[in-house]
């Protein structure tokens, strides 16, 4: 999962904000009960989570024996739900899989072993045994036995207070992860190895203070160095023995050993399952979970969840229940690039994918963690104007434009699947505005409706404290089954479920409507343009309309006149809310 853009003030109020306004609980009578009632009995949280326990063995980079061996595991799996490999499969077969391999431009990296110690403590200050990502990739092996070397400070890793430590034959120490200094610092200055410190605070360092966050440097081939991360308690102790240091007029000495393994002719592999449309195979409903880093919830998480739903779809398939007519597509494999030349690498397939969800950190257990499921939105105008019940999240969002906006029916479908699978057990379901970061973009780049499943904020983010006991079975199954039941839904769709659909996501404009509403009224009465609230009523109008049109491309064969005439009726009731929410600024 991807890196925090910025932090905002959003991250206080997360966990207390209740469901946006238009996010009210499906009324009795989903249009996808009957999906519904056929996936919830038999999708299994602890089936996900088992493989979620596999991953979660190794630290998974590209081409290392980690991401290829959970690879092998998919692949296992699928087989045993009844999947056949694509080059062995007969004609008409309906669950296909095949694994992709794409050769590597450089080895690939894994770390085995490290440690850090200051010389003269019998305590080392961090060992890869508790501490696996302390390690930067792309780290080399230091020599057997490893090094000792005086460490120096280099504060933010400037090139003056750089140049100005005399870091040749030295370990230097930055504030900032240790990516930060390396170039200066080694590349360019000839120091031995990095070691960084740099933990947002939404971590909660102090409170977690064996947490580590992954980090990189550059692979440099002719240094042959490597970069360590530190810990909150690991930083406060080497920090404390430099003062010591100084204080007695000598120099600190540590000593770092690391070993790593180099996959030379590495093969980064990508595994492709299908469920083939029984009517319209040529269209496709793309699910994508990335293996890669080396977290439980990130992303172990969603490619058990990924795994469990095509078990369940296979399941279904074979014992009759459910015919999709439309392609549902299962990717596993590197975030973003995997999703991106999916979508790239063949413009006849390109054309037939009418839907992309990303699984991404959708397992987490939230009393752990501080995270909240989230469903990240399409860009609406929430992502322009952000107030009310819309939050963006610690990772933080870059203001949009109109012209950024991409109307669709989308975010409100997979918002009522949630709703739909929360009403049965309390599971607390909130969406953001769109931030972008995962393999959600490339389907938005390729004008795709895509989102996002995921939860933040999590403390434990891209640490080696995110491990397997800050996952949750029920979790899974919550965001499995709102996955599988969209899928499903939008790949077999008929005019009722259509038009069932349409009905909720009018109830859902109205609803967004009249919230809005509220707030320009209370926005006006404080001093504010009353311009700018008439153009967000009409901007959200504008949104809806657009949106429900789209639900022209739901209906298996096109749209029946039945159909075309509840989009109109829709958009005309969205045209009356909006005049009505405009009249109450009066």
């Amino acid at each position: 999962m991807r890196l925090p853009a910025r932090l905002t003030a959003a991250l206080a109020g997360l966990a207390s904000v209740p469901l946006a306004a238009a996010a009210q609980p499906a009324a009795a009578g989903s249009p996808t009960a009957p999906l519904h009632a056929l996936v919830a009995p038999r999708f299994s949280g602890d089936s996900a989570f088992r493989t979620v326990a596999f991953l979660d063995q190794f630290v998974r980079w590209p081409g290392n024996r980690g991401f290829d061996a959970s690879i092998a595991h998919l692949v296992e799996r699928l087989e045993a739900a009844g999947y056949v490999r694509e080059d062995r499969a007969p004609a008409g077969t309906r669950l296909t899989y095949r694994v992709e391999r794409y050769p590597m431009a450089a080895p690939a990296w894994e770390p085995v072993d490290a440690e850090l110690a200051i010389v003269g403590e019998a305590e080392p200050l961090l060992r890869f045994a508790t501490n696996r990502n302390m390690l930067a990739t792309n780290s080399f092996a230091t020599p057997a036995g490893g090094i000792t070397a005086e460490l120096v400070d280099v504060g933010r890793g400037t090139p003056s207070e750089v140049a100005q430590a005399r870091v040749r034959g030295k370990l230097v120490l930055v504030q900032g992860g240790a990516g930060r200094a390396f170039t200066e610092a080694v590349t360019r200055g000839g120091a031995l190895g990095v070691i960084g410190y740099a933990l947002p605070e939404y971590l909660r360092p102090s409170v977690h203070q064996q947490s580590i966050q992954f980090g990189s440097v550059p692979r440099d081939t002719a240094a042959k160095a490597f970069g360590i991360q530190l810990s909150y308690a690991a930083h406060e102790r080497l920090r404390a023995a430099m003062a010591r240091a100084r204080a007695a007029g000598t120099p600190l000495r540590v000593h770092v050993a690391a070993d790593v393994r180099w996959t030379p002719d590495a093969v980064e592999q990508a595994v492709v399952a299908e469920v083939r449309g029984a009517g319209a195979p040529d269209e496709r409903f793309v699910l994508s979970a990335h293996v890669q880093e080396p977290g439980a919830n990130d992303n172990a998480s969603g490619v058990g969840a990924q795994v469990e739903m095509a078990r369940v779809a296979a399941q279904l398939v074979r014992d009759g229940r459910v015919a999709p007519a439309r392609t549902i597509t299962f990717l596993w494999g590197l975030e973003i690039r995997s999703t991106d030349r999916y979508i790239t690498q063949d413009t006849a397939r390109a054309r037939g994918i009418r839907w992309g969800l990303s699984l991404d950190m959708v397992g987490e257990d939230t009393q752990k963690t501080g995270g909240t499921f989230l469903i990240e939105k399409m860009p609406d105008p929430s992502a322009i104007w952000t107030r009310g019940d819309d939050h963006h999240t610690a990772w933080g969002g870059s203001p949009l434009t109109k012209a950024d906006l991409t109307p669709h029916y989308f975010n409100d479908v997979v918002l009522g699947r949630a709703l739909e699978q929360a009403a049965t057990n309390g599971w607390v379901v909130r969406t953001n505005p769109f931030e972008g970061g995962s393999d959600h973009t490339p389907f938005l780049k390729a004008k795709k409706p895509g989102l996002l499943l995921w939860h933040f904020t999590d403390e434990f983010y891209h640490t080696d404290g995110d491990r397997l006991d800050k996952v949750s079975p029920d979790e899974l199954r919550n965001v499995g089954i709102t996955a599988l039941v969209t899928a499903l839904a939008l790949s077999s769709a008929d005019g009722a479920t259509t038009r069932g659909l349409i009905a909720e996501v009018t109830g859902a404009a109205e609803r967004r409507l009249a919230a809005e509403a509220a707030l320009s009224r209370a926005a006006i009465a404080a001093g504010g343009p009353r311009a700018t609230e008439e153009d967000l009523l009409e901007t959200w109008t504008a949104w809806y309309v657009a949106a429900l049109g789209a639900f022209t491309e739901v209906e298996v064969g096109g749209a029946s006149p039945e159909t075309r005439a509840a989009i109109s009726r829709a958009q005309t009731a969205v045209r009356a809310a909006h005049a009505k929410a405009r009249a109450a600024l009066e």
